[in-house]
């Protein structure tokens, strides 16, 4: 069987469509779909159900892209570094959200960078859990944290952690609304204080609201910006109300900087998971910072 067959066939079905595929390849949609064919020709089975976007793999494409997917992603591995090049440091691409990845994730994992003969090259990439999990799926990076699970035996996922999430604002704006000694266990009233979000859907807030007050924020965004960490200065400053996760804001709760205006007696959670292509861990760099992340979790949330 023709590896270069093989390597589009692995591309189109991580991908989800030839175009795409294609792009990543560098070729042209009817090359890719030239080569699928004669693919299917050879097996005398169909690899993918077309469909009005994209592609959808039959059970033998499954099949075959698990048993395929993982030696071909070694040996581009290989070509990448050398056999004898031993001097030279395997990379790891990792992906993630910028706050989490960036707070917890990278400072952990470069411990193990350097030259000491098991160390790594780290390279990382920032995204939301949709970019994050079709970056792994088409082999962009080899680790990728979300707070999604993803769907399917390509792509396995291990629960790495769970934050809380807390209701915060500054003192002063506390004492503007009369929380300044609030009855923490009963809902405030927080109708009119302006609320900072990281998107104009306000995923954080809302999320809180639905699952301790059973019910959506009244007030719209004010401040919306796509950190956790502008969140939080925004929030340090007296610009309104914020929900945030515990470990990014226990420093600024502990100095007085912010104050928890509600606390629930179960706090909503939101939950991490570590996923990688199915049969990338038998490489040892990806196997070690695997192991590395879920035991460093342990002490994170």
């Amino acid at each position: 069987m023709d590896l270069a067959l093989l390597r589009t066939f692995v591309t189109v079905h991580r991908a989800g469509s030839f175009t795409r595929a294609a792009a990543l390849l560098g070729l042209s949609q009817p090359a890719v779909t030239s080569q699928i064919r004669t693919l299917e020709r050879q097996l005398g089975r169909p690899l993918f159900l077309r469909q009005a976007r994209g592609v959808t793999p039959t059970t033998i494409g499954d099949e075959l892209a698990h048993k395929a997917a993982p030696h071909l992603d070694a040996l581009v591995e290989i070509a990448e570094t050398g056999i004898d090049d031993e001097s030279s440091l395997r990379t790891l691409h990792l992906a993630g959200p910028p706050e989490f990845t960036a707070e917890r994730a990278l400072p952990a994992l470069t411990k193990l960078t350097g030259e000491d003969g098991q160390g790594f090259a780290l390279r990382a990439s920032f995204g939301n859990a949709e970019e994050t999990l079709e970056g792994l799926a088409a082999g962009h990076h080899d680790l990728a944290i979300s707070t999604a699970r993803p769907r399917g035996a390509l792509l396995a996922a291990t629960p790495l952690c769970d934050e809380e999430h807390v209701l915060v604002a500054a003192p002063l704006r506390a004492e503007q609304i009369g929380l300044e000694n609030p009855d923490r266990k009963g809902a405030p009233a927080l109708e009119d204080v302006p609320v900072i979000e990281v998107h104009e859907s306000l995923p954080f807030v809302s999320r809180y609201w639905a699952s301790v007050f059973d019910s959506r924020p009244a007030a719209p965004g004010t401040v919306i910006v796509p950190d956790l960490r502008a969140v939080l200065a925004c929030a340090v400053a007296g610009a309104g109300l914020a929900v945030l996760p515990r470990y990014l804001c226990g420093a600024a709760l502990e100095r007085g900087d912010i104050v928890a205006l509600h606390e629930p007696a179960v706090p909503p959670l939101r939950t991490y998971f570590l996923a990688v292509r199915t049969g990338t861990l038998a490489m040892p760099h990806i196997a070690r910072a695997h192991e590395w992340l879920l035991r460093s979790a342990a002490d994170w949330c």
